[in-house]
């Protein structure tokens, strides 16, 4: 078996009493009334009290001492530590009953108060209630501090307020629950995640009521309860930003918020003491103040709906999986790529539906890039640096990504990593800063040993979950045999969902063969050159025998006796890193008696051959079993694991399938910038105008405005402009809120930032505010506010009208006025924790096709009036934002082609072959280009060779 993980915390399992657990207390009991009780009474006894019966006389201080005046002066020192032992006990007793972290610390008394700590944690263990009284006996440090917003806003400054109540609904539409909450006058705002981690009941117990074991107390008194969203705590896991919970009457700490009659209102809690009048010393609050302390900056949010209808409900396990939402969002990006190469001029592709674009959205705001380039760099430098010094790379059962460090737990320890790797823990863990990424970025492009035919050293690496200093993943190679996975089915479903998508997609691997059973075929279309769909086991199970007799097989006759020394033995022919491309089996039914045995006898090895089997059920003999909670908790026992599962559910699932069966069907639609005119006004489109707000999308992101913004309000309101500046027709507040606020806000937070904003954009020169609301309570900024992606749009228009007319010259001044506006990238140098909205908005497509084709016209009306260089010039201005589009890199093929100089088409030629090879998307040309290269360059095969 084996150990814990070093350097991550330990499971905290509840534990029943044990006959030592009684022993351990009624010792602890008996000698608690020995030190309080039998201590005093034998210094009465044999000393007596040691208070004088008389005033001391001064010569006392120079007369000899005797033994009697020695055993006095004794007596009143141990006096004196028996005052001090009790007051620990009392202490001790005290912080027990109080549910705190940590005890209150007692003056020059540690060892005396760590004793009594002890000793009342061993003897309230005889009492029912012991779980509950006592705090971990593991220091857990202080609980982390939530996040809290206020904002103090004058009258004048707040934006009107469209009253909605946490279900989303009017206070006229609300249903009434009678969800009755009698030990509970406090509440919790759940936080939305932060990098990595998200919060969890068990943490939520830890932080707010000293034991995360307390974490069932939580979940009773909210089980069932319909949260903001629409939704309901089901599974004690699960549990999603923006949800409030009734809290126990002792919780304490930042975040937690008292009762009020309003909120007990609006929480929908009929007959809660609150109102009646009980626990009411929060007063209500002005529009745009948030109370203090409380977590009111992502508080709760959704959708404006009629009575019938509900938000709908946030895809929170997609958002919480960081790896899986990067692995995922990456092949989604090479399909889209694909379907952009079959994209004619004047039409873009299609968005995804809305339920697959909501699951996009949360794969954008969960997706952690820099961690899995921390995983994939790090992993293959490692690898590479072993080989070139003639070592194997170690055993590694599993890794944790924390904040700041990537740590893997190798076996058997070896304290000499090579560098920048560093040994911990007396070289059970191998530790990469997140710090020296730098370093090895370089590393991989500088010709390092090895160079870029690395091969993935540990693709069998998948998250498990999360605890409360990162994300776990194993390595299911390490097993030597099957992995059983045990629990509720519902559960061990979507656990085995999780693990089969990160596999099937994520960027640490290479070639790899994931085999499914019980899955459908859904994730053979995500990730086809990957994936295997079987009916059954028994029409896969010759093959997988056959697969593991060559790599013993290839093993032997290398003379290695794992596939680790094979992958590190770099630079290597493609047909060889076949033999070390793993094969990973993860069924979702149990098997058969007969097919467990034919398993378990293929998956037994004495090395490590590139095999994982991740099995449903109770399986006997299997190396490791997996034990999964109603509650969505995972139990490692033999890895000293316990954490919070990584789920996808089956909702969010089908949701991931949509999203590739869409870019699949290549459907596209006409482009509405070629047919509308655009919405920036006449004034707008002269080149000299100057306006007390300028907006550009079409590049860096750059929002110029005239009044005062506090420098960390600044991410937030450049968002909120932005998706106005998107949205020129206007927007609700219940839109804007529910683009800018996914995870959910308050009604207060979100009036104080759009009062923010409407001080940040000013008043043009007439005195009329940038950022006004129409009758109808639309946001939309005002005349004052340019927008290029506006003005782009309306020169695309009258580019149009122009063609119409058959005025080519007009045409093309109007286009090359528009390309000037393209500095960039769309939005470019934005926070990527933002802009989720991207992914249910089709302004994304609309931009980068629109600049395309007028690139593209423009590129076709130069070439025709004999100015090759000019189309090459408006080829390359449309490129500076549609870098992927094929159509621009074809014209500027030509536009090279029709200099008459071969020098020029074949440096044309490299930059693209550079590009195809530096792309990490879809490292491969679009077929028609390629067809296009051989057409006007036959040669440049042989040239690239």
């Amino acid at each position: 078996m084996a150990p814990p993980i070093p350097g991550l915390r330990k499971p905290v399992h509840i534990r029943r009493r044990t006959p030592g657990d009684v022993l351990a207390g009624v010792g602890a009991i008996i000698l608690l009334v020995a030190l309080t009780v039998g201590v005093p009474i034998a210094l009465i006894t044999v000393v007596g009290l040691p208070l004088p019966h008389t005033v001391p006389k001064l010569s006392a201080l120079t007369s000899q001492l005797d033994i009697t005046a020695i055993l006095r002066i004794l007596s009143v020192i141990v006096w004196l530590a028996w005052i001090q032992l009790v007051w620990c006990v009392l202490v001790e007793i005290k912080a027990a009953a109080s549910h705190v972290a940590a005890s209150p610390k007692v003056p020059l008394a540690g060892a005396t108060q760590s004793l009594a700590h002890r000793l009342v944690t061993a003897a309230l263990l005889l009492f029912t209630a012991a779980a509950a009284l006592t705090p971990a006996v593991i220091s857990h440090g202080p609980p982390r501090p939530a996040h809290s917003v206020s904002a103090q806003v004058t009258p004048a400054q707040v934006t009107p307020a469209i009253p909605v109540t946490p279900a989303g609904l009017t206070a006229a539409q609300a249903p009434q629950s009678h969800h009755h909450a009698p030990n509970s006058d406090k509440m919790y705002t759940v936080n939305p995640p932060v990098g990595r981690f998200h919060e969890s009941l068990w943490e939520i117990a830890h932080n707010h009521l000293g034991d995360g074991r307390r974490y069932r107390e939580i979940f009773e008194l909210n089980k069932d309860r319909v949260q903001p969203d629409g939704s309901k705590l089901t599974i004690a896991s699960l549990i999603r930003p923006g949800w409030q919970l009734l809290m126990p009457k002792d919780a304490h700490g930042p975040g937690i918020e008292a009762i009020t009659p309003k909120l007990a209102g609006e929480l929908g809690l009929a007959g809660h003491p609150s109102q009646r009048g009980v626990g009411t010393e929060d007063p209500e609050l002005p529009v745009g103040q948030a109370p203090s302390g409380s977590v009111r900056d992502h508080g709760i949010w959704a959708s404006p709906a009629t009575p019938a209808q509900q938000a709908p409900g946030w895809p929170y396990e997609l958002s919480a999986a960081s790896l899986l939402a990067a692995g995922v969002l990456a092949a989604l990006g090479r399909k889209r790529r694909e379907q952009l190469w079959r994209r004619a001029f004047g039409r873009r592709i299609a968005g995804p539906d809305p339920d697959a674009a909501l699951a996009e959205k949360a794969l954008r705001l969960g997706a952690d890039d820099p961690a899995v380039r921390m995983l994939d760099t790090g992993l293959r430098y490692l690898c590479r640096q072993l080989g070139a010094a003639g070592r194997t790379p170690p055993t590694v059962f599993a890794a944790h990504l924390g904040l700041q460090n990537l740590d893997l737990w190798v076996a058997p320890p070896d304290p000499d990593p090579p560098r920048p790797w560093q040994a911990a823990d007396g070289g059970q863990v191998w530790r990469l800063p997140f710090a020296a990424m730098a370093g090895l970025d370089a590393a991989e492009t500088s010709g390092a040993p090895g160079g870029p035919a690395t091969m993935a050293p540990y693709p069998g690496l998948v998250s498990l979950g999360t605890n409360d200093s990162g994300r776990v993943l194993v390595d299911l190679e390490v097993a030597h045999g099957l992995i059983a996975v045990r629990g509720p089915r519902q559960v061990v479903q979507a656990a085995l969902s999780a693990l089969a998508v990160e596999l099937v997609t994520n960027r640490w691997s290479d070639h790899m063969q994931v085999t499914l059973i019980g899955f459908g075929d859904g994730l053979a279309e995500i990730s086809p050159e990957r994936v295997q769909v079987a009916r059954t086991l028994d029409e896969i199970l010759p093959d997988l025998e056959k697969r593991a007799a060559e790599v013993r097989g290839a093993m032997a006759s290398a003379g290695i006796d794992s596939v680790l020394t094979g992958r590190s033995l770099a630079p290597f022919p493609a047909t060889d890193a076949a033999i070390w491309a793993p094969n990973y089996l993860i069924m979702g039914v149990p098997p058969t008696q007969a097919q467990a045995e034919r398993l378990l006898a293929l998956a037994r090895s004495r090395y490590r051959m590139g095999f994982g089997y991740v099995i449903a059920g109770d399986i006997r003999g299997a190396t490791w079993s997996w034990d999964l909670s109603s509650e969505g908790r995972l139990h490692a026992d033999a890895l000293g694991f316990d954490l919070e599962a990584q789920l996808l559910p089956p909702e969010q699932y089908a949701a991931v399938v949509k999203l590739f069966r869409g870019a699949a069907a290549g459907a596209d639609v006409p482009l509405a910038a070629l047919s509308q005119a655009g919405a920036a006004p006449a004034e707008h489109l002269a080149a000299d105008a100057v306006l007390p707000v300028e907006i550009g999308l079409l590049g860096h992101l750059e929002v110029q405005a005239p009044g005062p913004l506090e420098p960390d309000r600044l991410a937030l309101a450049t968002e909120l402009v932005v998706y106005l500046a998107a949205h020129p027709d206007g927007v609700h507040a219940n839109v804007l809120t529910g683009a800018v606020w996914p995870r959910g806000v308050s009604n207060e937070v979100r009036d104080a930032a759009l009062s923010r904003v409407h001080a940040w954009l000013g008043t043009d020169e007439h005195g009329q505010p940038n950022l006004v609301t129409d009758e109808s309570g639309r946001f939309r900024l005002g005349p004052g506010a340019r927008v290029d992606w506006q003005v782009f749009r309306a020169l695309f228009a009258r580019a149009s009208q122009a063609a119409a007319a058959s005025e080519s010259a007009a045409e093309a001044g109007y286009l090359e006025r528009a390309l000037t506006l393209v500095r960039g990238q769309f939005l470019d140098g934005r926070d990527p924790a933002r802009y989720a909205w991207l992914a249910t908005d089709e302004i994304e497509y609309e931009v980068t096709a629109a600049v395309a084709d007028a690139a593209h016209r423009l590129s076709a009306l130069r070439l025709a009036a004999g100015d090759p260089d000019g189309a090459m010039e408006a080829a390359r201005a449309g490129l500076r934002l549609a870098f992927n589009d094929e159509i621009l890199w074809r014209d500027l093929l030509t536009g090279a082609h029709a200099t008459g100089q071969e020098h020029v088409l074949r440096a044309v030629v490299g930059e693209i072959s550079a590009r195809i090879a530096l792309d990490e998307v879809m490292p491969r040309m679009a077929p028609e280009t390629e067809a296009l290269i051989d057409e006007l360059l036959p040669s440049w095969r042989t040239s690239a060779a």
